[in-house]
């Protein structure tokens, strides 16, 4: 059974499994932790991301945290596959594996049933030329007819989504909507989900953000922009350059920010990161929510991993009958 801590940001995700993963590991068989944060992904973003110091991890072995370069476009398809074979060699070591992380398309990969299928350079091409020529209402009907379901989701505005869901359906001859992901885990899994009132985390999203300036974030962020960019670094790819506590200190190092201004920035788009991250999580019926600020939160998880292992045992009637030596 695979527990994955999920929730909005600054919730204490990363405390609450390293406490499960002690609590959890056996005699022989230390449970590991597996990352689900996008932008841990990445090598030198430390401070930003709240990555847990190597030196606080307790000697719990972590995977997928700095994987990537920062020039590197981080891929789902490439995480799933990377992850996936963690959890098979966690298990194979007869280990469980706890998941955290607030990504919420990265946990879905990892854990549900999730399709990535491929790209075809010349049919991408050739609707994105009908695109142009004919319209995008025109490749909307033609959805229309070949995937309505999809159609209903995706409006006639949407040109690229309406040429990935038509490139999909030539390359695999399936609808669209067939690879879309299903809430359907690939292997047992219980998700906790941490959360707090409003106030509560505005708060300790401030918090958050205090001690990330006194922790460095300014110096890390200037030590890995390019000097295009203000900084003395390689840069920040596509992925990187998007992640928040980044993105708004770079527009302060071109100039279209203060300081001040960048970290208030900072604050309110974690903030607005937090509640997109609560709405991702809640709209998923398998998630079980513990207040974050219970003074028994582990107590808590644990009673829920318990609940959730007694689920994957057979039913009393199925399980074979075990018999004294005497009988």
């Amino acid at each position: 059974m695979i527990v994955a801590v999920v929730g909005p940001t600054a919730t204490g995700k990363s405390d609450l499994a390293l406490d499960l993963a002690e609590a959890l590991s056996g005699p022989r068989a230390p449970a590991e932790i597996v990352n689900a944060d996008a932008f841990q992904l990445y090598r030198g973003m430390d401070v930003g991301t709240a990555k847990v110091p190597p030196t606080e991890r307790r000697g719990i072995v972590h995977h997928q945290l700095d994987v990537l370069d920062p020039t590197q476009d981080a891929s789902v398809a490439h995480y799933q596959a990377a992850a996936r074979a963690d959890l098979d060699a966690i298990a194979a070591r007869g280990a469980r594996a706890v998941v955290v992380g607030g990504s919420g398309l990265y946990v879905r990969a990892l854990l549900d049933e999730m399709n990535f299928p491929g790209t075809d350079p010349q049919v991408r091409a050739r609707l994105e030329g009908r695109a142009e020529t004919e319209g995008r209402r025109a490749l909307h009907a033609e959805l229309v007819r070949r995937d309505p379901d999809a159609a209903a989701s995706i409006g006639p505005e949407n040109t690229r989504r309406l040429v990935r869901a038509l490139e999909v359906i030539e390359i695999t001859g399936q609808p669209f909507t067939a690879n879309l992901p299903r809430q359907e885990y690939v292997r047992p899994a219980v998700q906790i989900g941490l959360d707090c009132d409003r106030p509560t985390l505005d708060a300790r999203v401030a918090g958050r953000v205090d001690r990330m300036w006194s922790a460095g974030l300014v110096d890390e962020v200037r030590s890995l922009a390019s000097p295009a960019q203000g900084g003395t670094g390689a840069g920040l790819g596509t992925t990187a350059a998007r992640a928040v506590g980044y993105a708004e200190l770079l527009r302060w190092f071109a100039g279209d920010l203060t300081e001040d201004a960048a970290r208030e920035a900072v604050v309110t788009d974690t903030r607005r990161l937090a509640r997109k991250q609560m709405g991702w999580f809640g709209r998923d019926p398998r998630v079980q929510w513990l207040d974050a600020g219970s003074p028994t939160l582990l107590a808590d998880a644990l009673a829920v991993v318990r609940a959730a292992d007694a689920e994957t045992l057979p039913a009393p009637e199925d399980r074979p009958v075990r018999r004294s030596l005497g009988s």
